[in-house]
């Protein structure tokens, strides 16, 4: 082989080894495989990749046949967020629910506990947990997804999350760096900004990150946010002063450097995901999250032959680009390595998830019995992180403890004439999600508590209004144990 054709390999290999693309079916798509093979070092999952735990075990054995340290990432934060439980709602509460009881040990409990099923399936990375204060309560990308709104709290939480989940044999992976709480624009869609001076950022953003850097966590998740304060021009996932100046140096993080989603509009709408990706690198990170929405073979080879290209023309140092590729191969053979702490024994492992949902309610007025109610989920449009094809509520929990019980969904425009005229003479269970960021929830839930006082409130997102009905529960998130812990309550059991 010349020196040029081992040098064009070697540069393949690197680009190839630093994406961590996604794509469409239940069994690994033979393209896939082969990229894998040449020498692409990570995959990410979504929903549409997983039926069963026995289908995913199946899938990420699939996927070992070509390289046995394949690095399989999953968006699992628990409670709002859950892929593994795409189709019937998350057996763990979120993070707000985890802040809401303030119990650290608990919440290293749920994250190993969550971090061994997914072990089991074959999952080594998880893109999780969110380290973000939500300090913003209108933040439209974040709220449940955060320990909460106090630093401290969420600093704590944070690093047990951490040490909980890489108990596990996991990679933890902490997000969204330098902090994404103090937002009201979801970089989904367009790119945030968050105008706060430099000690606001060092008191409360950046505290969560460094405990999760003093518990060792394995990755750290970049954010599509601009921060004029580090870096004027730049969004942090683009940016050498926020990913090598401030996380690197500054406060001497060692580990891989992942992007968040590069289709996200925030920078595909601005800088493309082949400039961008290119730039992520050159910045300081090692490996680009893409295929939430691009999820084929052609994406893939795009963004490794722009990151050659890259490399080719000058415009990306050839040793950032290998030593971003080596960041990921140390992470790999670490899977390999790590060695799962021994599983909690009895009901404490396998009932965690719904005992750390019951101890977050927040349960305001008389416990029930409620009888023969009616459930109107009043449903906002879902954020995209969240998803609209995970269930939520409290419906079917409930009529699963009260039969006859019955239900129904109201969305955005719906109004308290609609949900009296359906439920007649039963007691109106009002669940809703944020209703504070949502004018048209606050206005049917003061007309429904006006003519009907025994109205039941049930709310699943930020508990920021005062409690209204004659028995008000906040969950502080809408997994399916959440729904429980409030059927429950409603049910008087």
């Amino acid at each position: 082989m010349t020196v040029l054709a081992h040098q064009t390999d070697t540069l393949t290999r690197d680009a190839l080894a630093v994406l961590q693309p996604g794509f469409e079916g239940t069994t690994a798509p033979a393209w896939l495989l082969r990229r894998i093979g040449e020498g692409l070092t990570a995959v990410g999952l979504f929903g549409r990749n997983i039926a069963s735990p026995e289908q995913l075990a199946a899938l990420t054995a699939q996927l070992r046949t070509e390289r046995d340290d394949v690095l399989v990432a999953i968006d699992e934060e628990g409670g709002d967020v859950t892929r593994l439980e795409v189709r019937g709602g998350s057996s763990f509460p979120g993070n707000l629910a985890l802040g809401a009881v303030d119990d650290t040990g608990l919440t290293r409990d749920v994250a190993r506990e969550l971090g061994r099923r997914l072990a089991e399936c074959g999952v080594n990375l998880n893109w999780a947990p969110s380290a973000d204060v939500n300090s913003n309560p209108d933040n439209p990308v974040i709220g449940v997804r955060s320990f909460g709104a106090d630093t401290g709290l969420a600093a704590r939480h944070t690093a047990a999350y951490v040490e909980g989940l890489q108990a596990a044999g996991v990679a933890a992976c902490t997000k969204h760096f330098p902090g994404h709480g103090d937002t009201n624009v979801d970089s989904h869609h367009a790119l945030p900004r968050i105008d706060v001076d430099l000690d606001t950022l060092q008191a409360r953003e950046l505290v969560p990150f460094k405990a999760a850097i003093e518990a060792g966590t394995k990755a750290v998740m970049s954010a599509h946010i601009l921060v004029p304060a580090l870096d004027p021009t730049r969004p942090a996932t683009l940016s050498p002063q926020i990913l090598t100046g401030l996380l690197r140096k500054e406060l001497g993080y060692e580990g891989l450097i992942v992007t968040d989603g590069m289709e996200m509009n925030a920078i595909a709408g601005t800088y493309g995901i082949e400039r961008g990706s290119v730039l992520a690198i050159a910045a300081g990170a090692d490996a680009i999250c893409v295929g939430g929405g691009l999820a084929d073979e052609a994406t893939v080879l795009r963004l490794r032959d722009a990151l050659v290209a890259a490399v080719r023309e000058g415009t990306l140092p050839e040793e950032r680009l290998a030593d971003a590729a080596a960041r990921v191969r140390e992470l790999a053979a670490w899977t390999l390595g790590a060695r799962p702490d021994a599983r909690p024994e009895g009901s404490r492992a396998s009932g965690i998830g719904l005992t750390a949902a019951r101890r977050a309610l927040l349960v305001t007025g008389p416990v029930g019995p409620v009888r023969n109610p009616y459930v109107a989920t009043l449903t906002p449009v879902a954020n995209i992180a969240v998803g609209d094809e995970t269930p939520w509520g409290v419906a079917g929990e409930l009529a699963a403890l009260v039969p006859g019980t019955a239900s129904g969904r109201y969305p955005e425009g719906a109004a308290a004439a609609d949900i009296l005229a359906a439920a007649g003479d039963r007691t109106v269970v009002a669940v809703v999600r944020d209703a504070h960021r949502h004018p048209w929830m606050t206005e049917a839930l003061d007309a429904l508590v006006a003519v009907r006082p025994d109205t039941v409130v049930v709310e699943m997102g930020l508990p920021q209004a005062a409690p209204r009905g004659a028995l008000h529960i906040a969950t502080h998130g809408a997994s399916r144990v959440c729904g429980r812990a409030a059927a429950e309550v409603i049910a008087g059991v």
